[in-house]
This record gives C-alpha cells, sequence and structure tokens, in this order.
C-alpha cells in the first residue's frame, strides 16, 4: 500500500462501517477510481520533449511570477510545500484538479465545436453503465426519495440529421451522493446508458438531483476554509452523449434557482447547459433538452 492510499482508504472503511455516505469518502473513492479506470499515461507516451518543455517551464515561470510578485514569505512558501504534501498523502489530486483546473481544459478542447456546449466529467463517472433502451427509467431504489423527472429529447448532427447514438447518464441522490462512491446505496442506483433509435429520440425517467458538497475534511477543505470561500456543487445531471461519426460529448446539465449557479466551486456552469423543468399535475417535473453532436474531423 503506497502512503498516497491509506489515508483515503481509511476514510472509505470508516464510511463503510458506519453505513453512512460521507462527502470525504465520496472523494477518496474517486481517487481509487480514477486509479482503476485510467491510463492517463497512455495517451500522452509519444508527446516530443520540447512540448513537455514549453509546458513545464510556462507552469514554473507562473509560479515565479507569483512569488516575485506578491512577495512571497518563506513562511507561506513552506506552507504551501506542506499543503502540497497533504494534498497527496490525502489523496485529494484529482479532486483538486477536477475542481479547479478541468474546466478550462474542456474550454480549451471543444472551443471548435459548433454543436452542444459541454462541461467537465468530474470524479463519479463510472463507464458500462447498464443499457435501458430509448425510453428509460434509471435505476433507483424502493422509495427513491426526491423530486420524480421525466426528460425527453433527441441526439442529431450539425447538419440536422437524426442520430442513433447513446446517452450515459448518472447524478447524486436526494442528498448529493453518488452510487459506487458512498456506501449503503445499490451498484447502478441513478446510473444508466440509454440508447436511441434511428430517429434519435430518448426519454428519461428519473430523480432530480440535489446541490452537494465537496469534500472538506481533507486538503482541499482547508484550502478552501483558508481562502474564504464555499464548497458546495449545484445541482446537475451528467451526460456523455456519443454517436458513431461524431465527438464525444460530456457535459452538466442544471436547474435554475439554484443559489450555487453564479459561484459553483468547479466554475462549470455555463447558460446552455442550463434546463427548463415545468412543474406536471403529479408532482414530477418535465424538461425538454436536446443533443447536437459535431461530425469528427
Amino acid at each position: 500500500m503506497t502512503t498516497f492510499e491509506a489515508p483515503h482508504i481509511e476514510k472509505i472503511e470508516l464510511a463503510e462501517k458506519a453505513g453512512k455516505a460521507t462527502a470525504a469518502a465520496s472523494g477518496a473513492s474517486a481517487t481509487e477510481r480514477f486509479h482503476l479506470d485510467k491510463s492517463p499515461f497512455d495517451a500522452v507516451r509519444d508527446v516530443p520533449a520540447e512540448r513537455v518543455d514549453l509546458l513545464a517551464r510556462e507552469v514554473l515561470d507562473a509560479v515565479h511570477a507569483t512569488i516575485r510578485r506578491h512577495k512571497v514569505t518563506y513562511e507561506e512558501y513552506n506552507a504551501l510545500k506542506a499543503w502540497l504534501i497533504n494534498v497527496g498523502e490525502d489523496g485529494e489530486w484529482p479532486l483538486f484538479l477536477d475542481v479547479w483546473v478541468e474546466h478550462v481544459v474542456e474550454e480549451v478542447a471543444t472551443a471548435h465545436r459548433h454543436g452542444n456546449k459541454g462541461s467537465i466529467e468530474g470524479p463519479y463517472y463510472v463507464p458500462d453503465s447498464p443499457e435501458l433502451g430509448a425510453d428509460a427509467t434509471m435505476p433507483v431504489r424502493p422509495g427513491e426519495a426526491g423530486t420524480p423527472l421525466v426528460w425527453e429529447g433527441t441526439i442529431t448532427s450539425t447538419d440536422g440529421r437524426p442520430l442513433a447514438g447513446k446517452v450515459e447518464l448518472w447524478h447524486a441522490d436526494s442528498e448529493g451522493f453518488y452510487s459506487q462512491f458512498a456506501p449503503g446505496i445499490p451498484e447502478w442506483n441513478l446510473r444508466g446508458t440509454i440508447s436511441t433509435g434511428d430517429d434519435g429520440a430518448f426519454r428519461i425517467t428519473t430523480m432530480r438531483p440535489a446541490p452537494y458538497q465537496i469534500p472538506t475534511d481533507g486538503s482541499c477543505g482547508k484550502l478552501i476554509a483558508a481562502a474564504g470561500w464555499h464548497a458546495w456543487r449545484p445541482a446537475h445531471l451528467h451526460v456523455k452523449v456519443s454517436a458513431p461519426g461524431h465527438e464525444l460529448l460530456t457535459a452538466q446539465l442544471y436547474f435554475p434557482g439554484d443559489p450555487h449557479n453564479g459561484d459553483d466551486i468547479a466554475t462549470a456552469v455555463k447558460p446552455e447547459l442550463m434546463l427548463d423543468p415545468q412543474p406536471q399535475p403529479d408532482g414530477s417535473e418535465k424538461v425538454r433538452y436536446d443533443f447536437v453532436l459535431d461530425p469528427e474531423s
């Protein structure tokens, strides 16, 4: 067991023993999942040394410029060093990067697109969720808490042509926790893959998710407290939308009126990603949101 694994594995085990979900255990599980699912170095194995040199030097130059501009003291430098070490020991580098860096990477990576706007993936994606067809009801627990939500939409190409594609959907429950990242929740709860026919149409019945706080009892929480920030993410639905011959779209869809739409800790909210839920007589809500995918170049 490496030194960065031990603290967050302990958090998971403590949460499981207590039989309840915690934000810290969810964040720790996200780190474990990243190590299991990602092969991050494969994609950049052949990057030229000149590219690595350029990026590394510019990041370091920016750090040096900040130190000079603000006359950073040795006490502040040593506090930073200790904090960086703690981030690794707590297993929170994926959390830190997903919350404060990924939104800019996503912005640059998708700037060329003419179809739907995307957003960050975040740390709670799990591949190979159950296939549910085009008229889908998401897996839920008996008596799942929250407001039922019915979502209708289509997948089309930028030329208006309907696409037979897939919508992978995952989201938090009414308490802000994700299945497979918190104890006591069935494996595929509120996770599913919706496959459309040639008309590109889909219909999904699920539950409206809740806002939630990112973990605050580790190193990221110490930064949040020291800077006087908040730790909240607005309620959102995660999706990955795909179709043959088209670019994968990763996005998060948000709900109007959430108090943290304007100050999301992950800076991932965009006006184009806002839903418009309509209350129904039976107490449920209904939304319409369509996807337009860019052809692969």
